[in-house]
């Protein structure tokens, strides 16, 4: 029998770091629709599948563990050179990469907030110190108070865009204002998990600006819009030297040979997976008239989900959804992420909603 309690200290600032919280699933048995993970919910296509079943045969095998054919194929893709790719287990994961390759112990690094709730968790696994800059009440980053928050210390800014969980995306003019603010020997991480489901014209392109400013690193993902969060494999494309240094504190064979032939997959079926994207955007579209009709005021989401600030009124207004058959993702006493899925789903949500509406 093992000993009842354990006397390993874990590190201090382990104390008041919250464990990331996933999105809820249904009850065994129960009938309800997941909104809570911003998940993809149309099913892998088929060459997909068959990709997939092709990798199982060789899983007694370690992977490649650059992900050479997968960096090659993003590259092309991307117009970048394949040495600026660099591929990991989501891009949670080369988030944490990129921060080990560039932070040391008491470093800081400015994020905005509320954002991605793994940032914190990232940072603090790091080393380094966390910087928060509250997000605008119409959901923005609020980029000139982020600016301002670098100090010397700083070495690292987080810039989420569309930010999860308000949705809206950063403005092109915005950020390279930004970005000219900004020392450079600052790194600018541009996360863009929800890239493809951007429709605002004036939105910032992060590649463009990381041709123009070599302290600038892209973040993306094909858990999204491809359709792969059960695989887990993301990318940074960065400078080659960055770069470099973001491969060495990769964790060895971390995306496996299963995720990297379904991520090139989704490469080759591009063109039909985005049509499926195109069919999220409109449902979003559908989701927002839906509830400013209401007489909600609902932050403008470039993303594939949408953001309702609900105080204190969130865990309830949370249960009801639940109740009614649609599992979204509270934040207790800021608001709630519903993410876009089944047209079935938005009448629900939207019917929740109606119940509760402003008046």
């Amino acid at each position: 029998m093992l000993a009842p309690v354990s006397r390993v200290p874990l590190r201090r600032a382990f104390a008041g770091l919250p464990a990331y919280v996933p999105g809820a699933r249904a009850a065994v048995g129960a009938a309800a629709y997941k909104l809570s993970s911003n998940e993809n919910a149309y099913p892998p296509l088929p060459s997909v599948v068959a990709a997939i079943a092709d990798a199982a045969v060789d899983v007694n095998r370690y992977p490649d563990m650059y992900a050479t054919e997968l960096a090659e194929a993003i590259a092309q893709r991307l117009g970048v050179a394949p040495e600026s790719v660099v591929a990991g287990t989501g891009s949670v994961a080369v988030l944490g990469h990129v921060l080990m390759a560039v932070c040391e112990a008491g470093d800081e690094v400015v994020l905005p907030w509320r954002s991605f709730e793994a940032y914190p968790i990232a940072v603090t696994l790091a080393h380094a110190q966390q910087v928060r800059v509250p997000v605008g009440a119409d959901g923005r980053l609020d980029l000139p108070a982020m600016a301002a928050a670098v100090t010397e210390r700083t070495r690292v800014v987080l810039v989420c865009t569309p930010n999860n969980p308000t949705g809206p995306a950063v403005r092109d003019a915005e950020l390279r204002a930004f970005l000219a603010a900004v020392p450079r020997d600052v790194l600018v991480v541009v996360d863009e998990a929800y890239v493809e489901f951007v429709r605002d014209p004036d939105a910032a392109d992060g590649l463009a600006l990381l041709a123009e400013h070599p302290n600038v690193v892209v973040l993306r993902t094909f858990s999204k819009a491809y359709g792969l969060a059960g695989l887990r494999v993301g990318y940074a494309v960065a400078r080659p030297r960055l770069a470099a240094g973001i491969r060495t504190a990769s964790t060895p064979f971390g995306v496996s040979h299963v995720a990297q032939l379904a991520a090139l997959a989704s490469l080759r079926a591009e063109t039909e997976l985005l049509v499926r994207v195109d069919a999220i955007v409109a449902e979003r579209v559908r989701m927002l008239a839906g509830l400013r009709a209401q007489g909600w005021d609902v932050p403008d989401s470039q993303a594939n989900f949408v953001w309702l600030a609900l105080g204190d009124r969130t865990t309830s207004f949370a249960e009801r959804c639940a109740q009614a058959g649609a599992i979204v993702r509270p934040f207790a006493g800021d608001g709630l992420r519903v993410s876009v899925g089944e047209s079935e789903a938005t009448d629900i949500f939207l019917e929740v909603a109606a119940a509760h509406a402003p008046r």
